[in-house]
């Protein structure tokens, strides 16, 4: 090998001229990387080469040449090979080389340890760990870190000699190297202890401890950038290691970064480290953290830190402590019950948004739209006290102020859609409002970019609020709305182009036919960005307008658009070949709603749409390999789409053109973090060779984010398409079956779906055919079809597979609202395999018990009975969920559920004694529907629900009052325990006698949450006794009970209560009950109001015994229906 020219190539790889370093790459990855002899000079080269930069590209070459070449090399040649590598290390004078040839001395120990060579190597290095010189100090340590991240288990039973130590290093006095790499080294040792195996090595790292948290300390004073961030990495990784090492230091190291992120006097990036540390706490130590009750300390303190922030960044800017606090907030909100999170939030909140400072109030309302999306619920019950601020923060005087405002408006709206929608007489005009300021001022070139923010702002707001509008008041806003909005599809600016089109879209979704009038100006100034494809910004534009097309064909209907779907689908079409993400995603997402605005009519469409998503959903995610020249350092460390992968450009241990040139022009020992050797720049998410608990944090790609949106459309398509999908069933079953494992939940989840909407749109062309209407029970008593039988075993199988182990709470959320809706719409068939539903109950016990490794976190579980008393909202999903497979159980069983009653009844009994009311609501509602579904066969558990009962009906949750009433009602219609229920009547109907004289008039002053809740409460205790009387009218004393029903009527919320209540009237006018006949002036309006009104308020069969009614007071009655005209054309139906 001409040793010399290797050398040359190497100098060359050095140069600045990007073609000289490819060159170089090529030739030495071609002619010299494959020859053995290219390491022994590479590991000359570190030992002899006077050049720094050169021995540091020698060493990055060596270290990937390593597990390639060491063992081929003459084994003579090693020991002297082994002690020149090791000597030039330790007195090697520059870092970045000294840690580089250390990771080559590890990939060399990895070999030789494992085959019984160099035996004297840990020797040789504690010696060097504990001489008095700190560069053989620093090396000694550093090359230890090295062998514990490449042997791992090598060491297991040398960790008290490794303790021992250690524990002396992490206090080096003179060396911050020696203190850092020590903590490194103890962060990988910590993923060998096995604390119930091994206590001595739990108390020894728990006694070294104390001192990590100095050496971070120490480097966060000392304003070292990089030790710091190292630092801050070795808790990171400590958090997805047992809970155990940290347990006793855990209070304190929490509190320890909360109040280092709350520190103004420490460099940003700390502070933001600091918190992105907590971030991670809350996310994977969240009962620990609310069982420690820190939910409040850290919104304070996040809520203080948001005042801080400069402006409202992008998400490609710098990182800053106020932005990264309000992105706690948001994961607390998430992941913590309301009392820690929301409670304290709401009570800081007037403080901040009331004060003198722009910035405190802009924190004040950014906090509040940050934390909805987290306990939505929650937000909805407390709207008085949350919308007055935001209304009026909408007109302060500082802008910063108003565009925060929008922004948590937007949030706001996207979350409480329906709450939100009822302030709209006072929402949309201050929108109107800041959007014409700020139109104004930009054409005054006031403060331009500013004002285009808050335009943008102001139409995303109008966006959001349109989405919970009701059809008649959105028609009202149009004629002001559309021009304006009209106006902005000219602007220069792409982006406020992209925001009107969008709110546009909404709009024209919300007001339906109010838009047909500016419906076709809309679609002629829009459709010139259908096409547009000269930049990535017009790309952006094109997508938002596709997705805007959408919804105004959603809102137009059919005939209308059809001039419009032609190009549109051409112009989607080419869309998916443009390479760009969100423009794939919102194609997909328009044929979705094409296909629901045309259902079977999309046929002409369908063959090119199932080829673009199947495709989509079947394309690679592999590692890619991508070489770059000298300008890829700017990349590193960032975050980039590379064909269609979302990925993390990190520095590798290869020969890469780039990697080789970079090495010494940064100044950064960049190799440290990776240990691969395929010679190309990595583009990595997170190391691979990480097995922890940290798996669930590998990096998204953009592919997968794809897919995922790719799965949710091939559901709808083949929903809304039904029989003209079955040509394509097949293909999209084996091709979902494939992604139901995928490592990203969303895809996991979307898998799912895609199988049981299948498997239920077979069911309904099943049904729609020769199959009869299916029966609760097993066995089963109506046998679908073949077909039907494979999917739902495929879907079954696949669903039993994932739910056990999933961890992702979205996923088996998204697993129980499948089932549920099958079992409720398609009945027991999929129920019929061996030991379905005993895995079936088995999961749902694990949730409802909190023991579904979705509910658990990475921290220990001793002492958190408390913590887990309370649920965050998306924790209470799950659950809640859940509750409703039982629902479903229920329906599809029938009288049969019986058996599972006795399995579930403890835990939802449990749930209906909670402290909390949504829990209690939910647990008797549940109780409720379940005896809807099982009827007589209630009857055995009537002592143990009646009580349970009776004591709801006194609750002073309205929703679990109103639950109750309906439970009883349905246990008194069909419990054959008779003596046991009539004995409860005079006890019952005194505790339904003050809900039904809740006044009307009351209701109508009440505040509108308020209001909905009592009269759904009124309307369910009008069933509740409309039952008792089904059951049993002669122990009701009529006389007194029926004036007070008569009085409540009509229902105005709860309409399914509709069917017992006139039900009970029917039969008593049938059984000539005078009461009732004496009623019949009160009963008419009624009558009126439920066959003239809306139809949803009555089932046909319920309607058609109105109409009778009517026919038989018209013939004996007549003069009482004069000037009823409505009712008069029933008669003469």
């Amino acid at each position: 090998m001409d040793e010399q020219h290797l050398v040359r190539l190497l100098q060359s790889v050095l140069e600045p001229d990007t073609d000289t370093v490819k060159a170089a790459t090529v030739s030495l990855r071609k002619d010299y990387y494959p020859n053995p002899a290219s390491l022994l000079v590479l590991l000359r080269l570190i030992a002899s080469q006077e050049s720094s930069q050169l021995r540091q590209l020698a060493a990055v070459e060596a270290r990937s040449l390593v597990p390639r070449h060491w063992n081929t090399l003459d084994a003579s040649q090693k020991p002297q090979l082994r002690n020149a590598l090791l000597q030039a290390t330790l007195n090697e004078p520059a870092a970045l080389v000294r840690h580089s040839a250390a990771r080559v001395i590890s990939a060399i120990a990895k070999i030789d340890l494992e085959d019984g060579e160099w035996a004297d190597l840990p020797g040789i290095l504690q010696r060097a760990a504990t001489s008095h010189e700190a560069g053989q100090r620093e090396v000694g340590v550093y090359i230890l870190f090295t062998l514990l991240e490449v042997l791992g288990d090598g060491f297991a039973d040398k960790l008290s000699d490794l303790f021992a130590l250690f524990s002396k290093t992490i206090r080096d006095d003179d060396s911050a190297e020696v203190r850092v790499s020590t903590m490194l080294a103890l962060s990988k040792m910590a993923m060998l202890i096995d604390p119930d195996e091994d206590p001595p090595s739990l108390a020894a790292f728990r006694a070294t401890f104390p001192d990590m948290v100095a050496v971070l300390k120490a480097a966060v004073d000392a304003g070292d950038e990089d030790r710091t961030t190292q630092a801050f990495e070795v808790f990171q990784t400590l958090l997805g290691c047992d809970a155990q090492l940290m347990a006793n230091h855990f209070k304190d190291l929490v509190q320890f970064m909360i109040d280092l992120a709350a520190s103004k006097g420490l460099a940003d990036d700390s502070r933001s480290q600091a918190l992105s540390f907590l971030m991670q706490c809350v996310k994977y130590r969240r009962l620990k953290i609310q069982g420690l009750k820190f939910g409040e300390q850290l919104t304070l303190k996040s809520l203080q830190i948001a005042t801080e922030l400069d402006e409202l960044k992008n998400e490609d800017e710098d990182v800053t402590p106020a932005a990264t606090a309000l992105g706690l907030l948001d994961i607390m909100a998430q992941s913590l019950p309301p009392s820690q999170v929301i409670v304290p939030l709401l009570q800081a909140l007037p403080s901040y948004v009331n004060h003198q400072n722009a910035d405190y109030r802009r924190a004040g309302v950014l906090a509040l739209g940050m934390c909805v999306e987290g306990a939505p619920d929650f937000f909805s019950t407390q709207m008085k006290d949350v919308f007055p601020p935001v209304l009026r923060l909408l007109e302060d005087p500082e802008i910063r102020v108003r565009q925060a405002a929008l922004h948590a408006v937007a949030r706001l709206a996207d979350d409480l859609a329906e709450d939100i929608g009822k302030e709209h007489a006072k929402l949309i005009p201050a929108l109107l409002k800041n959007l014409d300021t700020a139109t104004a001022e930009v054409r005054g070139k006031v403060d331009n970019e500013r004002q285009l923010d808050v335009i943008k702002a102001s139409c995303g707001a109008i966006d959001s609020v349109f989405e919970g509008i009701e059809e008649e008041d959105a028609a009202t806003y149009v004629p002001a709305l559309a021009p304006r909005l009209r106006r902005f599809f000219s602007h220069p600016d792409l982006k406020v182009k992209a925001a009107a089109a969008s709110a546009m879209g909404t709009m024209a979704a919300a007001s339906k036919d109010a838009f047909l009038p500016y419906f076709k100006d809309t679609m002629a100034a829009l459709s010139e960005y259908a096409t547009i494809k000269d930049s990535e910004e017009e790309l952006d534009l094109r997508g938002t307008v596709c997705d805007a097309m959408g919804s105004i064909a959603s809102a137009v209907g059919a005939v209308p658009f059809q001039p419009y779907v032609q190009p549109l689908m051409q112009a989607s079409e080419e869309a998916i070949h443009l390479d760009h993400p969100r423009l794939k995603e919102t194609s997909y997402i328009l044929w979705s709603t094409l296909c629901k605005v045309y259902e079977e009519e999309f046929t002409p469409f369908l063959e090119g749409v199932v080829k673009g998503l199947i495709q989509s959903v079947q394309q690679e995610e592999s590692e890619l390999e991508v070489e770059l020249g000298e300008e890829a350092k700017d990349l590193l460390g960032e975050n980039v789409v590379v064909g269609g992968k979302r990925i993390k450009v990190a520095a590798a241990g290869g020969e890469s053109a780039a990697k080789l040139s970079r090495v010494t022009a940064n100044g950064k020992d960049d190799d440290d973090d990776d240990d691969d050797d395929d010679g190309d720049m990595d583009f990595e998410d997170v190391d691979d060779d990480d097995d922890s608990a940290w798996d669930e944090l590998t990096g998204v790609t953009a592919v997968a984010l794809e897919k995922e949106i790719a799965l949710e459309v091939v559901a709808d398509v083949l929903t809304h398409t039904r029989g003209k999908y079955l040509p394509y069933l097949e293909k999209t079953v084996e091709v979902t079956l494939g992604l139901v494992e995928h490592s990203y939940e969303g895809v996991r989840k979307a898998s799912i779906g895609v199988l049981w909407r299948a498997y239920a749109m077979l069911w309904a062309l099943s049904e729609d055919g020769q199959m009869e209407k299916w029966q609760p029970g097993l066995p089963l008593k109506v046998q679908p079809t073949p077909e039907l039988v494979k999917l739902g075993q495929v879907a079954m199988t696949a669903t039993l597979a994932t739910w056990q182990d999933e961890v992702d709470r979205g996923t088996v959320t998204d697993i129980h609202r499948n089932l549920a809706a099958t079992l409720k719409d398609c009945g027991p068939a999929i129920l019929a395999s061996e030991n379905v539903v005993s895995q079936i109950t088995t999961n749902i016990l694990a949730v409802v018990r909190r023991s579904h490794p979705c509910q658990q976190d990475l921290g220990d579980e001793d002492d958190l009975d408390d913590a887990t008393q309370e649920s965050s909202e998306y924790d209470w999903l799950v659950i809640d969920t859940a509750l409703d497979v039982i629902v479903g159980l229920s329906a599809a069983l029938g009288p049969a559920f019986g058996e599972l009653w006795k399995i579930f009844e403890k835990p939802i009994v449990k749930f209906s004694s909670s402290s909390e009311g949504t829990e209690r609501s939910t647990a008797v509602g549940v109780v409720a529907e379940i005896m809807g579904n099982m009827k007589e066969s209630v009857t055995p558990f009537t002592e143990t629900l009646l009580p349970l009962l009776v004591r709801r009906l006194g609750d002073p949750d309205p929703e679990t009052k109103s639950n109750a009433s309906f439970a009883v009602g349905l246990l008194c219609l069909h419990s054959t325990s008779h003596a046991q229920i009539i004995a409860a009547y005079p006890q019952l109907l005194s505790k339904l006698e003050p809900i039904l004289n809740t006044s009307k008039s009351t209701q109508r002053h009440a505040e509108q949450d308020e209001e909905h809740h009592r009269a759904r409460m009124l309307d369910n205790a009008a069933g509740c006794v409309s039952r008792m009387i089904l059951a049993h009218p002669e122990k009701v004393p009529l006389d007194e009970v029926l004036p007070v029903l008569v009085g409540v009527l009509p229902l105005r919320q709860d309409w399914d209560e509709n069917e017992p209540v006139w039900e009970c009237i029917v039969k008593l006018y049938q059984n000539s009950n005078t009461t009732m006949q004496s009623l019949t002036p009160q009963v008419i309006p009624s009558i009126s109001a439920v066959l003239l009104g809306p139809k949803e308020q009555l089932e046909e069969e319920t309607r058609e015994h109105v109409k009778q009614l009517v026919r038989y007071l018209g013939k004996n009655q007549p003069r009482l229906l004069e000037g009823q005209d409505g009712l008069k054309a029933v008669l003469d139906g």
